[in-house]
């Protein structure tokens, strides 16, 4: 990658987290002010950065028209918006859509629960890997040695008191999540939530991508999030009809 190419990338990856200063992003990518002046005319003149007054700048409108266009083009998302949107109308819980690209999870879709309570997520956020049911439903359709490379390298930072914190006790729930066609986040990201997901298969069988519920524990409790399994994996086979797969039974 070239350096100018590098520098504007770390300057809009920058930007990311708020607006800033002509100062502060120079001082990002240790460069003169100059310097980083001429990068930020360049990303400017493209609408990736926006000017406001002299010398703050912020991201700029092309970044969220690519990423509505990038999202357009992901065929499981539109695929699966039907059956995402009925379940979501169905219980009025949060449902999001995952997939699994360059060994992250990241949200793709997310529709909104009618209840007061709701949970803060956004489409494109990153779903922790040891502690989310859509990651463990991703994870688990991978090959075992691929399971068990990223497994071995992953963090486990404790999250909650229920948080998974090893690789072998990692790899147990992946393979009861194989087993039961489903995963469980049973407040291990967030002691006050807790997750159901199941995967949408495509054409030869793979998970696409995955389905997953997520409840306040003050609306429902364990007992009450298990029974709503069925109509998780009611979606997710609809879904992965849309998706081309063919279910067996």
């Amino acid at each position: 990658m070239s350096q100018s190419l590098d520098r504007a990338l770390t300057l809009v990856g920058e930007l990311a987290t708020g607006p800033k200063t002509l100062e502060e992003l120079s001082g990002v990518i240790d460069v003169h002010k100059s310097t980083a002046l001429r990068l930020l005319r360049t990303l400017e003149s493209h609408r990736f950065v926006q000017r406001e007054g002299v010398h703050h700048y912020r991201l700029g409108t092309a970044l969220f028209d690519l990423a509505n266009r990038a999202l357009e083009e992901r065929d499981v998302r539109r695929s699966a918006e039907a059956a995402l949107r009925e379940l979501n109308a169905l219980t009025g819980y949060t449902v999001h859509l995952a997939s699994y690209e360059g060994g992250e999870v990241i949200y793709i879709d997310k529709y909104d629960s009618t209840h007061p309570m709701r949970m803060y997520s956004r489409v494109g956020r990153r779903a922790p890997l040891h502690c989310t049911a859509v990651a463990k439903v991703l994870l688990s359709d991978l090959p075992e040695a691929k399971r068990r490379e990223i497994a071995a390298s992953m963090e486990y930072p404790r999250l909650t008191a229920n948080t998974i914190t090893d690789p072998a006790a990692y790899l147990a729930e992946l393979e009861r999540v194989r087993e039961r066609g489903y995963a469980v986040d049973n407040s291990e990201h967030e002691d006050f939530i807790h997750c159901i997901g199941a995967p949408i298969r495509g054409s030869r069988g793979e998970v696409v991508a995955a389905v997953s519920m997520s409840v306040p524990k003050v609306l429902l409790d364990f007992e009450g999030l298990l029974a709503l399994v069925p109509n998780l994996l009611a979606t997710a086979r609809a879904a992965s009809i849309e998706c081309g797969h063919t279910p067996r039974d």
